[in-house]
């Protein structure tokens, strides 16, 4: 009898349990899941694959030459690694730039200065190059190696190309950072070191300069920074420049740093204008290659990769002439100009199939010259078999 009153005593506390535990499952399968959680999946957070490059370039007194030559090349390099494919697609392209060797002070070290850090803002990058200037004597290799390893928002996939070029013609061993403790720092983040000496071979192997790159498993070469560049010019310079000048006009800025973006994208036209129309037909291409992306500025790239939405896009800083449109005028306004960018590149793409074969037949006639460019192109091509980067032309 005393069993029997326990285990009826015993039930109200038994259904309390199996209640409060039904409601505490219930809200465990009405919960859903955090939506932090699924921004931050892998599947919809992965990258595509990278080829990042890091230039790190003397500029005391002596290499006038040298940024010459990475001044009027830049574009010509751009359009190479346009070639590259990684998977059958085109990787996205940063680049970095630093300086040493002047008078400058970056975050307490003298003689160093980062100009911009890892972009694929291809202006930016050009807007930099043309405002080196050349001064003081001092030329810290692994210092400024460490600095771009260490600053730099390397990436961390194994499959993505991690590149330092770094070019001088003083002994590799100068400053406060030893080259081989600065190389092998950047070796133990998969990131290549070549060395490019500017001057003869037997001197930058004598001072340093082919064992640093070695501890980094990149390329010793030199150059001679003093050689003036040949621009190549065709029969097809003209319609590319022209062709180039309508595409211009098929940006359309936003935001409240648009109109001067685009005042500095002409600005670095007229820079590669500087060198001849050979340049700005090389550079013409870079804008049609699929490197180059001003999604920051211009709708029609912005609204391409989704990262602006016209209906909620400020109308302040929109040009004058569309700044009372309706969204669907909007809209169709920046789709009309896709279209026309989109017809204007593929005649650029198709005039520069036949530039290729001319200035490669000259090429072909007056030698690769033993310059910056080169030696660029060069080691890109090597390393990035590495990763399976191929490239493929046309």
């Amino acid at each position: 009898m005393k069993n029997l009153l326990f285990k009826l005593a015993f039930i109200p506390f038994l259904l309390a349990v199996l209640f409060s535990s039904k409601i505490f499952i219930s809200k465990l399968v009405a919960t859903p899941p955090s939506p932090t959680k699924i921004v931050e999946s892998p599947a919809q957070t992965t990258n595509s694959n990278k080829i990042q490059v890091a230039i790190l370039l003397d500029v005391s007194g002596s290499m006038s030459g040298l940024i010459e030559q990475a001044k009027s090349q830049l574009w010509r390099v751009v359009n190479e690694l346009s070639w590259a494919r990684y998977g059958g697609e085109q990787p996205k392209l940063e680049i970095g730039l630093y300086s040493y060797g002047n008078g400058s002070t970056h975050r307490g070290i003298p003689f160093i200065q980062q100009h911009i850090a890892l972009t694929s803002d291809l202006d930016r990058i050009s807007e930099e190059l043309f405002a080196l200037r050349t001064s003081g004597s001092s030329e810290f290799c692994g210092q400024v190696i460490q600095l771009a390893t260490d600053e730099l928002e390397w990436s961390e996939s194994p499959d993505d190309l991690k590149i330092i070029f770094i070019a001088g013609n003083e002994p590799f061993t100068q400053g406060p950072v030893p080259y081989d403790i600065a190389c092998k720092a950047a070796k133990n983040k998969d990131i290549i070191v070549n060395a490019i000496y500017c001057g003869a071979a037997n001197e930058g192997i004598n001072s340093g300069w082919q064992q640093g790159a070695l501890m980094a498993n990149g390329q010793f070469m030199h150059i001679d920074h003093n050689q003036a560049i040949v621009q190549v010019a065709s029969p097809f310079d003209d319609d590319i420049i022209e062709l180039n000048n309508r595409l211009n006009d098929t940006y359309v800025t936003y935001g409240a740093h648009g109109y001067a973006s685009q005042q500095n994208q002409y600005k670095q036209d007229q820079n590669a204008q500087q060198y001849s129309k050979a340049n700005v037909a090389s550079r013409a291409l870079s804008k049609s290659n699929g490197l180059y992306s001003n999604s920051g500025w211009d709708l029609v790239d912005a609204t391409k990769d989704n990262s602006v939405a016209l209906d909620t896009v400020s109308r302040e800083f929109l040009p004058a002439e569309i700044q009372d449109k309706s969204t669907e005028e909007l809209k169709a306004f920046v789709a009309e100009k896709a279209q026309e960018r989109k017809e204007i590149q593929a005649q650029i793409l198709e005039l520069n199939k036949k530039r290729e074969a001319h200035v490669a037949a000259e090429r072909a006639k007056q030698g690769e010259g033993n310059t910056l460019d080169q030696a660029l192109i060069d080691a890109l091509h090597q390393q990035a078999e590495s990763k399976e980067i191929v490239f493929k032309k046309f």
